[in-house]
């Protein structure tokens, strides 16, 4: 198979080696699990966190005779993430058989498809940056392809001296293997494309991408070549767990081979593990290539086919996605660029900013999940999902400010009562005395007080306006923040003699 390289090579992504520039070449392929109740293959239960081989029927332990049913849910959630992916969804697939041998895989031989997978060629739009100058930049990642298999069971070496044991639990649970084309030139545009993807699968609801339980895993295939000649040979980082360990493992590999080439040595392919404890990656073993699993098509299983009436359903009931969520966040609520994507990057922080915003501004809203939320959460190590503020707290909030109620210095000290002790904010601000000052005798009053004391500072306002800040604030803090600050700035420039 010839593979067309579609993309000019950018000086930005370029990597300085002692004899020149290189450039390096990434695609990924993606093993995501699968969300649904039972597995790919048996009606045995994909609870995460089970007792070892609590959930395994006998067609996951391979036991003689038994044959394997597709389970339809899997099906419809790989013709769903398809469908995000903007991709060719084929009627008629085929599953194979991938001959090969190892203790946490009982039947001798992965499910999987090889030729013939469910869905064809599609695309990710990736956003990547800010760089230096604040500029973001679009690239678009082919997808190959992405085909339905089972996973294997998991090999457990440290529970024994002298013994391993294998739980089975994993055994026969959906994957889709989601293949990228080597289109990725940097560590980060394969860090926002793995982020993107995982987005999409949540928005779908076809993965939930969690990589810490091991729900979604990366292989990164990387060679280095100088710019414009062909490919390089490629290694293949196995089950990367995390998207800060993808960009450290592409790093290393990447400088490795480089070193490796500039001292006049050769690049196997084979494939290798990166260690996040070290931040580098060692050799696993020498790559298959595709004829040593000796792929056939399963006997026990009939092609599997289906009408487009049956994609177009699934198609009709597709949710919004996070390209058009950002669309419709900036010509909708007026939201910049940044704001909208910050905001859809998540389905669950997208679904909150939009429980915040029904019937307020968009932009005090985004403003308040962005700075606010986000960076308290950030800061406890919580998700948003975790929130001690609700959607409804947060917008009474907004609603207190905007009603001149509390200034917006009361509405971050507010926040910090809801955030630690919870409650009603309309109640705290009742109870504890938190309303504006909206009285003008009242601010007049403070006003005349600060002026009083500085009456030099009071003549250089008259000559040199800007001055007039310095008393907006010296009333500010005389009056515990609760004056309306608008009156305040008002009056004081009333007061001093400056005309607006």
């Amino acid at each position: 198979m010839t593979i067309i390289d579609t993309r000019t090579p950018d000086p930005k992504r370029l990597i300085p080696g002692a004899t020149g520039d290189w450039e390096v070449i990434i695609g990924m392929e993606i093993h995501a699990q699968v969300t649904s109740n039972s597995k790919l293959f048996s009606g045995a239960s994909t609870q995460f966190g089970a007792e070892p081989n609590a959930n395994v029927s006998l067609v996951d332990a391979a036991m003689p005779g038994m044959l394997p049913v597709i389970n339809e849910e899997c099906v419809k959630q790989a013709i769903r993430t398809g469908l995000g992916l903007k991709a060719q969804i084929n009627n008629r697939s085929v599953f194979d058989r991938k001959n090969y041998f190892y203790p946490d895989l009982p039947q001798g031989y992965q499910i999987s498809q090889y030729k013939q997978p469910i869905v064809g060629e599609g695309e990710v739009i990736v956003t990547v940056g800010p760089a230096k100058d604040g500029s973001f930049e679009e690239i678009t990642v082919g997808i190959e392809r992405l085909h339905l298999e089972q996973d294997a069971g998991k090999s457990m070496h440290d529970q024994h001296p002298t013994m391993s044991y294998v739980d089975l639990n994993r055994s026969g649970v959906a994957l889709m293997e989601i293949v990228s084309k080597p289109d990725i030139r940097s560590s980060d545009e394969a860090k926002a494309f793995l982020t993107k993807l995982r987005s999409i699968l949540r928005y779908l609801g076809t993965c939930d991408g969690n990589m810490d339980e091991g729900s979604m895993r990366a292989d990164v295939n990387v060679s280095v070549r100088r710019p414009g000649e062909p490919f390089g040979t490629r290694c293949e980082i196995k089950n990367v767990n995390s998207i800060r360990f993808v960009g450290q493992a592409i790093e290393y590999e990447a400088r490795r081979q480089i070193a490796l080439l500039e001292d006049g040595g050769v690049v196997d392919q084979e494939t290798r593990l990166f260690d996040p404890n070290k931040g580098e990656t060692r050799s696993m073993r020498s790559k298959e290539e595709a004829h040593d699993y000796r792929y056939f098509p399963d006997p026990d299983l009939l092609p599997l086919e289906f009408d487009d009436a049956y994609v177009e359903a699934l198609k009709a009931d597709l949710p919004e996605l996070p390209d058009d969520k950002r669309v419709r966040f900036i010509k909708d609520m007026g939201l910049s660029e940044y704001d909208a994507s910050v905001l859809v990057a998540e389905k669950a922080t997208a679904d909150f900013f939009e429980k915040v915003a029904q019937g307020r501004d968009g932009k005090a809203a985004a403003n308040w999940v962005i700075n606010d939320l986000l960076g308290a959460l950030n800061k406890a190590g919580k998700a948003i999902e975790e929130s001690p503020v609700s959607p409804d707290q947060l917008g009474a909030i907004i609603d207190l400010i905007k009603e001149n109620t509390i200034s917006g210095k009361i509405g971050k000290d507010l926040f910090e009562i809801v955030w630690n002790e919870g409650g009603d904010p309309r109640e705290i601000v009742e109870s504890r005395g938190m309303k504006q000052v909206t009285d003008t005798g009242a601010i007049e009053k403070a006003i005349e007080d600060v002026i009083a004391a500085n009456p030099d500072k009071a003549e250089q306002a008259k000559a040199k306006p800007t001055l007039a800040g310095w008393f907006v604030g010296q009333v500010m803090k005389a009056t515990g923040g609760k004056a309306n600050p608008q009156a305040v700035n008002a009056l004081v420039k009333a007061k001093l003699g400056i005309e607006e």
